[in-house]
Parts: C-alpha cells; sequence; structure tokens
C-alpha cells in the first residue's frame, strides 16, 4: 500500500478502480489544523485530470503499468500497427483513440506501449525525434535576429512552429511532449 504522505511525481496508483499517475504534488503544514497533501493527478484510461487533497495517512494500492518496448510498422488507414520487438507478436490500435500518439513518430520506430491489467491505453514515443520538414514557407536570408515562429508540417502529418530561417525538406529536432522546435539535426536518429 501506498500512502499519500509518500506520493512523488510520476508515482502510479490505484483510486475506485482505476490507474492514475501523480502530475503534481505539495505536502502542506497550515498552522492551525492537520497537515495534508495537495495532489494533481492524472487517470491513466480516461486522461482526466484532477485536483485533490488528501490525509497524509490515506492508503492507496500502487498501479502495475506494463510499458513494452515496441515498434510502429505502419498505418492502413484506420489502424496502427505495432510489433512486439521481443516476440514479434503484432497488435492493432484503433486510429481513432491513438493519432495523438503517433503524430511525431515514423515507421519503423520504437515507442514504449502503456497498458493496464492487459488494456492497451497509452504509447509514449520517445522525448526527442528528428523528422524532416515537408512544407513551409521559404527562409530569408537575415532571418535570425528575431524569436518569430512559422508554421511547418513535417513527414508525419503533424504541424510544428520552427524559426524563420528553417526551409523545406530540413531535419530537424522535436520534443514529442510539447511538440516545440529543438533545432536542426545533421540525420536522422538510430540510422
Amino acid at each position: 500500500m501506498i500512502s499519500a504522505g509518500d506520493f512523488r511525481n510520476g508515482l502510479t496508483f490505484e483510486m475506485n478502480g482505476q490507474p492514475h499517475i501523480i502530475v503534481e504534488f505539495q505536502h502542506v503544514k497550515p498552522g492551525k489544523g492537520a497537515a495534508f497533501v495537495r495532489t494533481k493527478y492524472k487517470n491513466l484510461i480516461t486522461g482526466a485530470i484532477r485536483e485533490e487533497s488528501f490525509n497524509p495517512t490515506a492508503k492507496f494500492s500502487p498501479a502495475r503499468v506494463d510499458r513494452a518496448e515496441m515498434q510502429y510498422l505502419y498505418n492502413d488507414g484506420d489502424v496502427y500497427y505495432v510489433m512486439d520487438t521481443e516476440t514479434f507478436e503484432q497488435i492493432t490500435l484503433p486510429m481513432a483513440e491513438y493519432s495523438d500518439y503517433f503524430k511525431f513518430v515514423r515507421e519503423n520506430t520504437n515507442v514504449k506501449v502503456l497498458s493496464y491489467n492487459g488494456k492497451v491505453f497509452g504509447v509514449e514515443p520517445e522525448n526527442f525525434v528528428v523528422l524532416k520538414i515537408t512544407e513551409t514557407e521559404p527562409g530569408f536570408k537575415g532571418n535570425t535576429a528575431t524569436n518569430t515562429l512559422k508554421p511547418a508540417t513535417v513527414e508525419t502529418g503533424a504541424e510544428v512552429r520552427v524559426p524563420l530561417f528553417i526551409e523545406q525538406d530540413e531535419l530537424i529536432e522535436i520534443d514529442t511532449r510539447d511538440g516545440s522546435y529543438m533545432g536542426r539535426a545533421k540525420a536522422y536518429e538510430n540510422e
């Protein structure tokens, strides 16, 4: 059992039969009254985020979340095909539910597939990926002094904001957690 006093960012626990992960926590000891733990947590199945205060002695069961290393193979229009890199077993994930997870993932790259009690609920791409710009307005010499950004479409179809000097067909590094431009890249990773 996990007590609320042991909460840390990233810790997973069960509440009401659902797995949750701690996003933020703060131990509070007011001048009057009992201490409590102010917590922001996310439901891993629905994605809903809640804020709630708990008594530090409140007990919760740990949630066992499995992270399997898999390779994203391809999509055929309405499903994504991923393969377990150890057993070579393939599973399909409906595009309607999982498209946000794959917006920065190229075919034949590895991802972590998250499951709880055998049910897949999410996909974690690498934190930083290198992708090719397929469409953007042309850059101009001298457009390096300002922090102005322009839209650009990458090879996976996602849109990112890049500096004005970035041109079509360039490779860029992207932080997949927030979709931000990190810099130019010389080559694809792992190639």
